[in-house]
């Protein structure tokens, strides 16, 4: 068994007392390095302080509305006081420490809320966030007052393309953001328009997308895109219609020549005119042309600038002017028509012969060639001038000189019609209608008396036709007698028959006389009576 009461020794036991530093101690001190860097990190990343001037504060809050670029925020709104012109509010924004490089002259601040307008909705996203104070860096000195814009620009901060020039004397319905279109795809947008240094024009900057900046070359041609463009012209109606936006706000478009190729880009802020219509852009321009003056003897009413000079049909030039003058000394008017012709649109035939273009025309003139005003519709009243051959007719030349040589003209189909009808008018306005009329009168009054003798012996006429009609009753009743059936029709039968043959016995008696004449001096002989 084991026994419990035995003792054991040990040894003492020796403690060995350290002075030691607590770990709770170390919090306070973490909590103290935490806040000194966050307040640390909060002034570093604190930029610089700037104002913006905006029309309203709408949408605009102290301590959430947002400064932002490309979506990434960059500011904060931190007060916002109304301007001392009292029209005006004053934004004051606390900007980030990396937006420094953002804040220049041409730096934009516009504020971004939910928009529908014919191009589309934008801002959606606004409607949960709240409006926002949206940056597009620009160039210059360092800044810190800008004067924020009233509405967005038309051009995103991260477009990418090229600005080009365009020079018009219409503006129409266009302004900042119209579209542009290519093939009916929107491409583009202006950005602003002003008047050019002679003020004689309107240029508007324009701003199109890569890659369709491409398609901007030489011969490119821009015009005025309505939607729906409606003319009348000596050719009738002509109808072409564009994309809805252009039909509700307007907008441009323009077209790509076929014989420009890539080599022929042309670089940035190049200069473009802008045709009012479609039909104007696809108009050639030619270098060599020939001005002539034309006098028409009639109305020149429905001829209008631009109408088309044709040679049997075929277009050669276009009429440029048409004005009236007077002639002080001799009180005479005259219409002068100004008019382009175009040598360029006749093709040569035999380019061995040298001959100049005036000299070429001058001698189809002696040959017979006139200008002469034919109607192009019958739809619109439109005139047209037609080149043509007209050897034997006569021609009157102004004999003013003037600065442009005078085409030989003669009078038109209408103006012909109109002169023959108007010698037919006279010669019967001539004619003694006075003596005709009585002449006429007398002879109706004898016609009259005709009549009248007519009438008399027509009623005669109905007098004897009674008695006829009588006469025919009783021969119709002398008939009646020898209708089938009746004694009369029988014994009429028995004595027809006789006839017959009597007639056949004497042409038994008339045969044989014929054959022996000598009977009627002998007689029959025995044989013959047997």
């Amino acid at each position: 068994m084991t026994d419990f009461n035995e003792t054991y020794e040990a040894d003492e036991v020796k403690l060995n007392k350290k002075s030691e530093l607590s770990l709770i101690w170390f919090l306070p001190l973490i909590a103290v390095l935490v806040s000194g860097w966050l307040i640390y990190k909060s002034f570093a990343e604190k930029g610089e302080i700037i104002t913006i001037s905006f029309p309203t504060a709408e949408g605009l809050d102290v301590d959430k509305t947002k400064i932002k670029y490309l979506d990434v925020e960059i500011g904060k709104v931190t007060a916002i006081n109304i301007n001392d012109d009292l029209k005006t509010i004053v934004v004051t924004a606390q900007m980030n420490s990396h937006s420094t490089d953002y804040l220049k002259t041409d730096t934009q601040f516009w504020v971004v809320r939910p928009q529908v307008g014919l191009a589309g909705i934008s801002g959606l996203g606004t409607l949960l966030s709240g409006a926002y104070i949206e940056l597009k860096p620009g160039s210059g000195e360092h800044k810190h007052d800008f004067i924020g814009l009233g509405n967005p620009p038309p051009l995103k901060a991260n477009a990418e393309g090229r600005q080009f020039i365009l020079e018009t004397n219409n503006l129409g319905s266009m302004k900042t953001g119209t579209p542009i279109n290519f093939h009916g795809i929107t491409v583009g947008e202006v950005l602003t328009h002003e008047l050019s240094a002679a003020a004689d024009a309107i240029r508007l900057t324009i701003f199109i997308h890569k890659p369709y900046d491409q398609f901007i070359r030489k011969n490119t041609r821009f015009w005025i895109d309505s939607g729906v463009d409606l003319s009348a012209g000596a050719d009738g109606f002509k109808v072409r219609t564009g994309p809805l936006i252009s039909l509700l706000s307007g907008g441009i478009a323009f077209r790509a020549a076929a014989e420009d190729n890539i080599e022929s880009i042309q670089p940035e802020n190049t200069l473009y005119p802008l045709y009012d219509t479609y039909e104007a852009s696809t108009e050639i321009t030619y270098n060599d042309t020939l001005h002539y003056v034309m006098y028409f003897n009639g109305s020149v009413r429905g001829l209008t600038e631009g109408a088309p000079v044709q040679l049997r049909g075929y277009p050669v030039g276009k009429v440029l002017n048409v004005s009236l003058e007077l002639d002080e000394k001799t009180a005479e008017i005259r219409i002068p028509v100004m008019v382009e012709i175009q040598p360029e649109r006749i093709k040569e035939v035999n380019p061995n012969v040298k001959i100049s273009p005036e000299a070429m025309l001058k001698q189809l003139i002696d040959k017979g060639l006139r200008a002469q005003l034919q109607t192009g519709s019958l739809l619109t009243g439109q005139l047209l001038v037609d080149l043509d051959f007209h050897p034997k007719s006569k021609i009157t030349l102004n004999t003013t000189q003037g600065f442009y040589p005078e085409f030989p003209t003669t009078s038109s189909s209408l103006d012909q019609f109109t002169h023959s009808a108007n010698i037919i008018m006279d010669k019967i306005a001539k004619l003694p209608l006075d003596n005709l009329t009585e002449e006429i009168n007398k002879t109706l009054r004898g016609l009259q008396g005709t009549t009248n003798a007519a009438t008399s012996t027509l009623n005669s006429v109905k007098g004897t036709m009674g008695a006829a009609d009588k006469t025919l009753d009783t021969a119709q009743k002398a008939l009646s007698n020898f209708e089938a059936g009746a004694t009369t029709h029988y014994q009429l039968e028995q004595l027809l028959q006789e006839l017959t043959q009597a007639a056949g016995s004497v042409k038994q008696l008339t045969d044989y006389l014929a054959q022996h004449p000598e009977s009627v001096v002998r007689g029959k002989t025995e044989e013959e009576s047997k």
